[in-house]
């Protein structure tokens, strides 16, 4: 094992999302599980990544199919999404709790983050490319997600803390896309006007935004108050 300086592990942990789940007896078997099985974290990281590949294809194939077969795409979309965040949840798992760290590891942590982010939220934009401006607000979307992540690491870099607060962390926007999925499956089925991933995506554009601005004036305070 490739363990990372102790400094480097204590700033790893530092800024660490809160999770509940962290916290649940099946996450902590699963990444038991895992490690003893060879798991590393920076492979589950990387297997995050093809659930969001699979995600964003899933999401395209629905924009052009059948009433029957996008509600299925959409399902399974919403299915892959939360397969990336169980990833996110264990690589975390496997690389502190288990002790799997290695010197690399924040780059496997947060990197892949951002690209499944895109990889997601442009691909829900593009299963409804035929509603004003639906592409456009998949790629708003995922410039808001990335745009909060970089404001939360630029605190990091400063020397303050690393903010996680909403409306529209990760979790929040990883939750409101799977919905928006489902709630656009059930109106593929019923023969409904496409409006749910609409919604869910102008949601996020919107929530980004004041997440964004939530964070820098927290930064702010702190860079000041120091």
């Amino acid at each position: 094992m490739n363990a990372m300086p102790s400094a480097a592990a204590a700033s790893a942990i530092a800024s660490r999302r809160t999770l509940a789940t962290r916290n649940a007896a099946w996450a902590a078997r699963l990444a038991r599980g895992l490690g003893q099985a060879g798991f590393r974290p920076n492979a589950v990281s990387l297997a995050g990544v093809a659930f969001a590949v699979a995600a964003g294809v899933a999401f395209v194939v629905s924009a052009d199919a059948a009433p029957a077969v996008r509600g299925v795409a959409l399902i399974v979309a919403a299915a892959l999404i939360q397969l990336r965040l169980l990833c996110n949840l264990l690589d975390g798992m496997l690389a502190v709790e288990e002790g799997f760290r290695t010197s690399a590891g924040e780059i496997y942590n947060d990197l892949p983050d951002r690209i499944a982010d895109v990889l997601i939220l442009v691909g829900a934009g593009y299963s409804i490319r035929v509603l004003p401006i639906g592409i456009a607000l998949g790629w708003a979307a995922a410039v808001g997600a990335v745009f909060t992540a970089y404001v939360r690491v630029l605190g990091g870099s400063l020397g303050v803390t690393q903010h996680f607060i909403g409306p529209m962390a990760k979790q929040h926007r990883m939750f409101t896309v799977t919905i928006a999925a489902l709630l656009a499956a059930v109106e593929s089925f019923a023969g409904l006007p496409a409006r749910a991933m609409w919604t869910g995506l102008a949601a996020i554009v919107a929530g980004t935004v004041l997440t964004s601005w939530r964070r820098t004036l927290r930064i702010v305070r702190e860079v000041r108050a120091r």
